[in-house]
């Protein structure tokens, strides 16, 4: 089965380095002109990389600065994206941060910004592409579908994970978003998912798999017995993306190597 994506736009937030930087390039090689958005100054020579690793291998992408958990950031982002492109057909909520405590020495800047990000980011990056998948209604030349919303979540959303409240309620919280938009917006053939990665070797979590020590801890952990890839994330983005699943809403998607079958039990517990 051969997937293609040609002539959509997709957005794809954080995608500088990691899990966003594997779906991008999925997306534009599957034929999407992949907007590579990142947050700051201090991203933008990553996110340019991305863009050229795209461009190198034949595909389309630009970069683009945008604090997610700023509106008028937002606003102006979906404003100058169709401006330039005509439309969104595809936006993957992917921005993420993590800012770990002991649940009583967590600062409220701490809870702030996680949630700011990783939830309230989620929120106005979905608003908006919703609000432009209305006004352009669907187009069969682009997809049967009027418009896919790929929420980023985490194995994190069921499990819970001391040191870490405000990243496990931000995934948590992310899961009611995603199926509610997926209720409220069905009838209007916008397709709302959420995948939920288990460990992907990312600099997010360079600290889980840099040394052998920490690799074989990691991998008890994980009955398919190998650490994910972000480009395993961007095959996945790209089938849920594309027209083959346009009968697949409202789901949380795991991809992660068996974690959440709780391989600390495969032996009785």
């Amino acid at each position: 089965m051969e997937i293609s994506l040609r002539n959509q736009i997709a957005i794809v937030t954080g995608a500088s380095s990691g899990i966003g930087t594997g779906i991008a390039k999925s997306l534009a090689s599957a034929g999407a002109t992949v907007i590579v958005n990142h947050s700051s100054e201090r991203s933008t020579d990553d996110a340019k990389a991305v863009v050229k690793e795209i461009t190198d291998a034949g595909g389309k992408g630009i970069t683009y600065q945008c604090d997610v958990s700023k509106e008028d950031q937002v606003v102006k982002m979906f404003q100058d994206v169709v401006a330039e492109f005509g439309t969104v057909d595809i936006l993957v909520n992917n921005a993420g941060i993590q800012k770990d405590a002991k649940f009583t020495e967590m600062t409220l800047d701490q809870w702030n910004a996680v949630i700011g990000v990783n939830l309230t980011g989620q929120f106005l990056c979905a608003r908006e592409a919703i609000k432009e998948f209305l006004r352009r209604g669907i187009d069969p030349s682009r997809s049967v579908a009027c418009g896919k919303i790929i929420h980023i979540s985490s194995v994190h959303e069921v499990i819970p994970w001391a040191g870490h409240a405000n990243y496990a309620a931000s995934k948590g919280a992310i899961r009611m978003l995603m199926q509610t938009l997926a209720q409220e917006y069905g009838a209007d053939k916008i397709r709302v998912n959420s995948i939920c990665p288990g460990a992907i070797q990312t600099p997010i979590n360079t600290n889980a798999w840099s040394t052998q020590e920490a690799m074989n801890s990691l991998l008890t952990l994980i009955p398919y017995n190998r650490i994910g890839q972000p480009q395993d994330i961007g095959n996945l983005a790209v089938f849920l993306a594309s027209d083959a699943s346009d009968y697949i809403t409202g789901a949380s998607i795991f991809i992660d190597g068996g974690m959440t079958t709780f391989e600390s039990f495969s032996t009785g517990g």
